[in-house]
Order: structure tokens, then C-alpha cells, then sequence
């Protein structure tokens, strides 16, 4: 066996540098100093005796063949990290570190509710929790930065294992003032294209709402101006049009203080399905399972 083989360690410094392409913030990354990395990766380049990163003092360029062995330095420290998991999940579970993934449009209205209740059940469990959206969270999850993301499918994640947890319906929110008043009954047919307000691509909850509507001419028409949900009731309250919200956001009380009438929508597919999901084959599985059942109930 050769005995001059990289660390985890060179190999978290390389990796480090590729995401963040700055040799102070990848040190920053790491909790070290940044002569310690740069000396590293120096030390990396000379065991396998190839350049792989070209340093100007302005510009941290990979090369071709860099760019590949860092990818195979994440996939081994991804790897790596699994044996502990393993060994983790073999004893006490959900104890430990974990880190979750979860997507803007179910963070704020699920998890006041859920973190008081999972510290009650599982307080050796160290949580930490990243907010992106679902293409983000996706890329973070196959990247090992995450353990488990919570978003809302249909979502094309990946190679991935899941578990759904509930339905949540959605709303149609409509503004104050209108002539004839809020419809009684929200269909597709009382959208109306001109108005509608979304959410910036890169939301799922955007794609869910036009799909729930079968009407293609949405996603041509409609003014996907806001960035939050909070944001686009607060248009909403203001008379700039219409928009689409989840129940858990309506129950979690996105309305209060508004005069924002919500009605559930009436269609073929009106809801979102919440799940959990975590890379296939994870040794952390049956733990995921369990926090699975967790959120469930939480909710």
C-alpha cells in the first residue's frame, strides 16, 4: 500500500477552496489560518505531483484536472463522514450532529412549531438548520454539505430516498376591496393572469401553484415579482393583485394583521406534498425515518 496517501484533512482544504473560491474564506471554512491552508494544499500538490490550482493575486483558477480531484475529494470525504454516521446510527439515534436542509416556503411556518418539540424528544440531537431553496438544497445535499433536506415534491432532486409526510393545501389569497367581493369558491377560472403574483424562479412553490391550476398561460402572464411569501401578501393587502399560499403558512398566521381573504383552491391536485429526503444509501436512514416520523407528528 502506498504509504503517501492525502488526509481527509488536504482533501477538506481542497475541497474548501473549490467552493469558495478564496483562499481566506476556505480558511475561514475550515477554522484555520490561511498560510496553514495554502501550505496544505501545497503539500497535496507535491505528494500527487500535479498543479492543481493556478494562484494569481487576484484569482484562484483550478485547473481541468483540479476541478475533477476535487469532486473525488468530496465524494471521499462524503464517504468518510458515513462511517461515522454509521457507527453513530449503530448506537444511540438521532443524537449527534445533523444538518437539514429546508426550503423557504416551509421554514418559517413549520419550524416554530416542530424545534420545541423534537428538543423535548430528542435532546441529543444537535440540529443544524440551512434555509435554501429547493435547487440549492438539492446541490447541498449531494455535495454532503447537508444530511437530509425538508422541501415539498414533486421537486426532481436526484438520486435521492424520501419520505412524504402530509398534504398542504393550497390557498388562493385575494385582495381586499374587491367589487363584487372574494369569491366564495376559489377555481383556476377565478385567477385572474393579470394579476397573479408568484414567487421569483428558483421556488418550487411557484411550479406547484401553476400545476395545480392547469392553466399554461400563467407562467407566461403572471408577474413573479416577490421574493417571500410574506412579501406577496403584503402586495396582496395593498391591492396589487393575487397570489397563491400553502395552508401551513395561512395556519401558521401569514394573514394576521391583513385584510387578505384566502380560500382553498379547488382542483384536481390542490396541494403540495411535504417530505424528507436524504442521499440513497445513506447509513443514517433508519434515522431519518425516525425524524421523519418526528416532523409528523410535529406538524
Amino acid at each position: 500500500m502506498n504509504s503517501y496517501l492525502p488526509t481527509l484533512k488536504q482533501l477538506q482544504y481542497l475541497v474548501a477552496l473549490k467552493d469558495h473560491g478564496h483562499f481566506g474564506r476556505a480558511a475561514d471554512a475550515c477554522f484555520v489560518t490561511q498560510s496553514t491552508l495554502s501550505a496544505g494544499l501545497r503539500e497535496l500538490e507535491s505528494l500527487i505531483g500535479v498543479v492543481l490550482v493556478e494562484r494569481t493575486r487576484r484569482v484562484v483558477r483550478f485547473t481541468p484536472l483540479g476541478s475533477r480531484i476535487a469532486e473525488k475529494a468530496r465524494r471521499i470525504l462524503r464517504e468518510a463522514e458515513e462511517l461515522t454516521d454509521m457507527a453513530r446510527a449503530a448506537g444511540k439515534p438521532l443524537s449527534g450532529e445533523l444538518r437539514m436542509g429546508v426550503i423557504p416556503t416551509i421554514a418559517p411556518f413549520l419550524l416554530p412549531s416542530m424545534l420545541p418539540k423534537l428538543r423535548r424528544d430528542w435532546p441529543d440531537l444537535r440540529l443544524f438548520l440551512r434555509e435554501e431553496t429547493s435547487q440549492a438544497a438539492c446541490d447541498s445535499l449531494h455535495r454532503g454539505q447537508l444530511d437530509c433536506v425538508l422541501l415539498a415534491l414533486p421537486y426532481n432532486c436526484g438520486d435521492v430516498e424520501s419520505m412524504e409526510l402530509f398534504e398542504d393545501r393550497l390557498f388562493v389569497a385575494f385582495p381586499p376591496g374587491m367589487p363584487d367581493g372574494a369569491p366564495l369558491h376559489a377555481t383556476a377560472a377565478t385567477i385572474d393572469e393579470d394579476r397573479l403574483l408568484l414567487l421569483e424562479d428558483g421556488h418550487c412553490l411557484k411550479d406547484h401553484a401553476l400545476a395545480a391550476c392547469n392553466r399554461p398561460e400563467l407562467r407566461a402572464e403572471a408577474a413573479m415579482l416577490g421574493t417571500s411569501l410574506h412579501t406577496l401578501v403584503q402586495m396582496v393587502d395593498n391591492g396589487l393583485g393575487m397570489t397563491m399560499i400553502p395552508e401551513m403558512a395561512v395556519a401558521a398566521g401569514i394573514l394576521n394583521g391583513t385584510d387578505v381573504v384566502a380560500r382553498p383552491l379547488e382542483a384536481d391536485h390542490p396541494s403540495r406534498r411535504i417530505a424528507l429526503i436524504w442521499r440513497k444509501g445513506s447509513p443514517r436512514e433508519k434515522e431519518f425515518r425516525l425524524l421523519g416520523e418526528a416532523l409528523r407528528k410535529a406538524a
